[in-house]
C-alpha cells in the first residue's frame, strides 16, 4: 500500500465487503453479537456499502482531491471514536465476541485513516 490510491482501494474493498456481509447475513451477525435486532446491522451495511462507493470513486480520480480524502479520513476517525465509545461503555449489551469484533474493525479503520493521512501529506509534499 505505497500510494494513496492503493490505500483508498483497500479501504473501499474492505468497507464494501463488510457492508455486503452485514446486509447479506444479518441473522448470523445478530447471533455472534448476541442481540435480536437485525436492522442496525443492515443499516450499517448500507452505510458501509455507500461509503465504499465514495472511497472507490475517490481512488479513481486522476488526482485525489484533498477535500474528499479529508472527508473520508474524518468519517474513518468518527467510526473509530464511536466504536470505542460503544466498547468502553459496553453499550447495547453485546457479547464479548461482538465487542472484540468492533475493536478489531476499529483498529483496521484507524490504520486506513492513518495511511490515508500519511499518503495524502506525502502526495501534497511531492506536488509542491
Amino acid at each position: 500500500m505505497k500510494t494513496l490510491k492503493n490505500v483508498l482501494l483497500v479501504n473501499a474493498l474492505s468497507s464494501g465487503a463488510t457492508g455486503i456481509l452485514l446486509i447479506a447475513i444479518p441473522g448470523m451477525i445478530t447471533h455472534i453479537f448476541n442481540v435480536n435486532q437485525r436492522w442496525p446491522f443492515i443499516a450499517t451495511g448500507i452505510f458501509l456499502f455507500a461509503f465504499a462507493l465514495l472511497v472507490f470513486y475517490a481512488s479513481y480520480q486522476q488526482v485525489q482531491a484533498a477535500s474528499l480524502v479529508k472527508t473520508i479520513i474524518f468519517l474513518d476517525i468518527s467510526w473509530v471514536v464511536m466504536s470505542m465509545v460503544i466498547v468502553v461503555s459496553q453499550s447495547f449489551g453485546l457479547s464479548m465476541t461482538g465487542y472484540l469484533l468492533i475493536t478489531a474493525v476499529a483498529g483496521w479503520v484507524a490504520l486506513m485513516a492513518y495511511l490515508q493521512h500519511t499518503n495524502l501529506k506525502k502526495s501534497f509534499i511531492e506536488a509542491v
